[in-house]
């Protein structure tokens, strides 16, 4: 049963605060109304507001659809067949610029987050309220401004960087940054994040008490370390991750699986999840938007990534990807046990929504030799995906991908022996041998590449994979790119610079200081 989480208090917060995205919202004539002047009164008003700020992550432009299908589509170890043009495009690296669909609802959502992040930011310093609690609620806010911005630099590159809520027509104009000024504006507030928040909720006093699902420290030095991993700021990064690890906070579950069923959310590998259910809300989906009484708190991911005829089937995975799963057995000689938790494909015992794989698509061929998404499906729990509603939360960072990542920068800075302990931690966990034994002797390079094949195995379909090959600088070395072709056909397509989606056509329309993204 889920209680005391944040899934079920967040949404009914968004429904009680301006969310200041837009200046005639702040313009409201009803003397009934609340506005930033009114609302911003209270210890309660100021927890109201920094839980609607993380609503933007559980809609439609976020992880309840469109954030996951950009996110994965451009990996190779995913693909896309959907219908839906701006669907599969994202994936083959050629989206209309005059269609924002997805890509431009993902952008708009992100800025709502802003938005609502800026309010907290602006108004609960001036409210007379417990000082432990001001600084969770301020650390929150700083957590999830980073976090909206990290994705806002990392998928557009050149963006606009507010941070004051809006106030008058001006506030609507600021300017684009470069990449470079956005990722130190996402390091900035995610250091004062990781300085202000607690690695649990459990021991704090106040009415968040015990509340699982908002940001903590762990969090907040894990995204930070991953924001300077991205800028090859290896030291410093590999000081943030060995911080997260030192807390001794997360630890990883025996059951791979378990990182991606709705029975065991917020477990002790989670750093930081996005809160869904079938139970907070109403029964509306959460498509966008200004939020009403009607909705729900569920996401549409399950459907959306769904095995044939259980649901829409626009993501699977890649050949490659299985193939590379394929290549090391455990220790005693079965198969990567993250197989069948990522995917549904034809092997005896491979049970799809209670039917076996072979019985359910015998009738097909093409079907038979397919393969389909399982990671985050609730193939255990109902009988098809068609009514929308999955309540399985969304893991955006799991402790496994601490642990990774420390070992990267440990490689980057020389240590590579240091570092193939922390990759054997995750190998161990689903019974693959020793790594030195399999591998010996490995120089940098050689767990370069060790590293690479060890990632796609244990995040495919968790939207890493393109983050990881872009930032690898594979898409600038002639003979990676030649790979990833080999892995994913929708590379064939793809141009330089257009490693960064679109600005949506309608932010240029409205701000004089924005330019379109080259390439596009």
């Amino acid at each position: 049963m889920k209680k005391n989480t944040l899934k079920n208090i967040a949404f009914c917060a968004s429904l009680m605060l301006v969310s200041g995205a837009c200046e005639k919202q702040l313009e409201q004539n009803n003397p009934n109304a609340q506005t930033s002047a009114t609302f911003w009164q209270s210890q309660d008003d100021a927890l109201k507001g920094v839980n609607a700020a993380y609503l933007s992550l559980a809609v439609d432009g976020g992880y309840m659809r469109s954030t996951n299908l950009l996110l994965d589509n451009r990996g190779d170890d995913l693909k896309s067949n959907s219908p839906w043009d701006q669907m599969y495009n994202s994936g083959k690296f050629a989206l209309n610029a005059g269609n924002d669909a997805i890509y431009g609802w993902a952008y708009g959502s992100y800025y709502e987050g802003v938005s609502k992040a800026n309010l907290v930011l602006d108004n609960v310093p001036k409210i007379a309220m417990d000082a432990e609690l001001k600084k969770r609620i301020l650390g929150q806010a700083y957590f999830l401004r980073g976090l909206y911005f990290f994705h806002l630099v990392n998928m557009y590159g050149n963006v606009s960087l507010p941070v004051n809520s809006v106030k008058s027509k001006a506030d609507f104009t600021v300017p684009q940054s470069t990449p470079e000024q956005g990722w130190n504006q996402v390091i900035d507030d995610l250091k004062k994040a990781a300085e202000m928040l607690p690695a649990s909720y459990e021991g704090v006093t106040g009415s968040d008490k015990g509340q699982t699902g908002r940001a903590t420290k762990g969090a907040a030095m894990g995204y930070l370390g991953k924001a300077l991993l991205f800028n090859k700021r290896y030291q410093e990064a590999a000081a943030q991750f060995k911080a997260v690890i030192d807390l001794g906070t997360y630890k990883l579950v025996t059951n791979y699986r378990d990182n991606f069923t709705e029975a065991n959310e917020n477990n002790s590998e989670s750093i930081f999840e996005v809160q869904f259910s079938r139970d907070a809300g109403g029964k509306d989906l959460n498509w966008g938007g200004e939020p009403a009484p009607g909705w729900g708190r569920v996401t549409g991911r399950a459907i959306t990534y769904g095995a044939r005829g259980l649901g829409w089937t626009d993501v699977q995975p890649t050949r490659w990807i299985f193939d590379e799963y394929q290549k090391e057995k455990t220790a005693d000689g079965k198969v990567d046990p993250r197989l069948p938790a990522t995917m549904f494909y034809n092997a005896p015992g491979i049970m799809v929504y209670g039917v076996e794989f072979s019985k359910r698509y015998g009738g097909n061929p093409q079907d038979l030799n397919d393969l389909f998404c399982r990671k985050y499906a609730n193939d255990d729990t109902k009988a098809d995906e068609f009514d929308w509603r999955s309540g399985i939360n969304e893991r955006l960072m799991r402790y496994s991908d601490i642990l990774l990542m420390y070992a990267e920068c440990l490689n980057e800075l020389g240590q590579t022996s240091q570092a193939i302990p922390f990759v054997q931690q995750v190998r161990a966990r689903v019974g693959l041998a020793d790594i030195t034994k399999v591998r010996p002797n490995m120089t940098q390079a050689d767990f370069r590449d060790q590293l690479s094949h060890e990632r796609a195995l244990e995040f495919c379909l968790e939207g890493h994979r393109f983050d990881d090959v872009n930032r690898w600088g594979w898409l600038k070395d002639a003979t990676k790119l030649s790979e990833l072709k080999k892995h994913d056909p929708e590379f064939d397509t793809y141009k330089t610079g257009r490693e960064y989606f679109p600005i949506p056509q309608r932010e240029i329309d409205n701000n004089a200081g924005v330019k379109q993204n080259a390439s596009y």
